[in-house]
Formats: structure tokens, C-alpha cells, sequence
């Protein structure tokens, strides 16, 4: 079995290459092969197939070539994943499995062309240059408030969907992120967030040229415990970033343990850009894999 491996800010990923669905790929399999220890190691596994050949990609066949099938480290599955989603991109471009195609949408912004790539949360496209990659999906839609706890510290939050749930809290003055211990998942109410949530921890950063507004963030990702990088994250970390400066829209400069990735929410979208490196291809022995239950 065929894989690349890539990451976007640090968060990583195992890539298979599989364009007419035949891997036989199960939540063990992908657990395994996650694994840090016994397997290659990553927060995710990207599956490349064509959409007309995934039955949750079909549909959008009509509008992108390729489908991201994107599990959790845990062998779960997820709706969306914004680094995923540049390290897929970066990928289908690197392999000559596709060149940007023209969007009217992104030319009408003045952001050149862009490639339509189908997910579990609709098509997003995706704007490629030798050291970014940025993607264009849904504005995040700022919904209800709640808690986390951590710790015996509990936290006000804002839950925000970005295709996928997430829940936002800014640490109090005096706390700093460095000292939250997130080897555990936050404690949250699961009626409010019944498929599990993704958590951001935030501060205040300083000024950054260029940047409306600069936030720090620590994430804790469901079915991948904390990474060093959440693209989705970052983005409703902006979007409650903005709302608090009296704004709908604007550049949020997000830095992360893993880099920096810069959000643009404009009236209609949120584009997340940062860069998406490629660092390894090889072969998978799966016999050779200590399987998952």
C-alpha cells in the first residue's frame, strides 16, 4: 500500500492514494497506521479518491473530481478538516493528479484560480502557490454558548460550526496556555454537542503586520486529542475574534504550537491559508501493522 506523508502547521497526516475506492480501509486500519509508535504516525489519514467513485462523494461529482475521505487518528470519521484539506490539495497538485482549475468566485476576489475538492461538508476550493496553500469553505456560523472544563478550571465558550463543531474559550487574564494540561479531552455538555467537539484555548496576541487581529490557540481535536495545528479551529477562533471586536469581517492572524495560519472571514466564506508540506512517500506493509480494535 502506497502513502505519502504530509502536514500543514504541524498537523499531520498519512495520504493514501486510492482513486477508484478499492482499499479496504477499516477504523482499525487507519487507527493503526496513525499509531506514533508502530504505525507511520499522523493526526489523520486523507484518503484520495475520485468522487464519482466514493458513495459520500458522488453527488458532488459534478463540481470536483476528488473527494478528501478524511478519518481521526481514532479511526473515526470527520466532517471537514481545513489543514487536511491544503495538505490534500498540495498533494493532488505535487502527483499531477490535478492542476488549479478557474473559479469565477476566486476571480472576481482577484485571487486567481482555485481547485474545487469535494468533502464530508460540501466542495471547498483551494488556492496554490509554491509556499501556501489556502482554502475557501463555509463562513463559520457563530450558534449557542457553553462550557469546558479542564483541570477543575471551567470556561465560558462560544460554539461555533464550521462545517464541523467546535467550541471556543478565551482564557481569563493571569492564564497562560502553556500551563493547560490537554494530555485529557476537556469536559463538555454532550447534550449540547452530541458528536463530540473540538475545543480551542485562546489568548491575545500582539500585533501582527497585515492582521486585524492576532490570536494564540491551543486545540484539543475529537478523535485526535491535542494536535499541533486545527485548520477549522483557527477559523472560529477568527470568526469569535472578530464578533468580539464589533466586526463580521477581516484577517485574523492564528498562531498555533505548529505555525502560523492566517483566516480571511469575508461576507460570504472564510479562507484559511498557510503552508502544506509534503515530506515522505513509501510503501505500507499492513501485516506488518499492530492492529486496533
Amino acid at each position: 500500500m502506497q502513502f505519502t506523508k504530509g502536514h500543514g502547521t504541524g498537523n499531520d497526516f498519512v495520504i493514501l492514494p486510492d482513486p477508484d475506492n478499492r482499499l479496504d480501509l477499516t477504523p482499525g486500519l487507519v487507527a493503526a497506521l496513525c499509531d506514533r509508535r508502530r504505525g507511520i504516525g499522523g493526526d489523520g489519514v486523507l484518503r484520495v479518491v475520485r468522487a464519482a467513485k466514493h458513495p459520500e462523494g458522488v453527488d458532488l461529482s459534478g463540481e470536483a473530481e476528488w473527494f478528501m475521505d478524511y478519518w481521526n487518528a481514532d479511526g473515526s470519521f470527520a466532517e471537514m478538516c481545513g489543514n487536511g484539506a491544503r495538505v490534500f490539495v498540495r498533494y493532488l497538485v505535487a502527483t499531477g493528479l490535478a492542476e488549479p482549475a478557474a473559479s469565477g468566485a476566486a476571480e472576481a476576489a482577484g485571487a486567481g484560480e482555485a481547485l474545487p475538492v469535494a468533502t464530508r461538508a460540501g466542495v471547498v476550493r483551494a488556492l496554490v502557490t509554491a509556499d501556501a496553500i489556502a482554502v475557501e469553505m463555509r463562513r463559520p456560523r457563530l450558534y449557542d454558548t457553553s462550557t469546558a472544563s479542564l483541570g477543575g478550571l471551567t470556561l465560558p465558550g462560544t460554539a461555533v460550526d464550521v462545517g464541523n463543531p467546535h467550541l471556543v474559550c478565551a482564557l481569563p487574564a493571569g492564564l497562560e496556555l502553556t500551563g493547560l494540561d490537554l494530555t485529557r479531552a476537556p469536559d463538555v455538555d454532550p447534550a449540547a454537542f452530541p458528536s463530540g467537539v473540538n475545543v480551542e484555548f485562546t489568548a491575545s496576541g500582539e500585533p501582527v503586520d497585515g492582521a486585524d487581529g492576532h490570536v494564540l490557540m491551543r486545540v484539543y481535536e475529537r478523535g485526535s486529542a491535542e494536535t499541533l495545528s486545527c485548520g477549522t479551529g483557527a477559523c472560529a477562533v477568527a470568526a469569535v475574534a472578530l464578533r468580539d471586536a464589533g466586526r463580521d469581517t477581516g484577517v485574523i492572524a492564528v498562531d498555533v504550537p505548529g505555525g502560523r495560519l492566517s483566516v480571511t472571514v469575508t461576507e460570504d466564506s472564510c479562507w484559511l491559508a498557510g503552508p502544506a508540506v509534503l515530506i515522505a512517500t513509501g510503501t505500507i506493509d499492513p501485516t506488518a501493522l499492530t492492529p486496533h480494535p
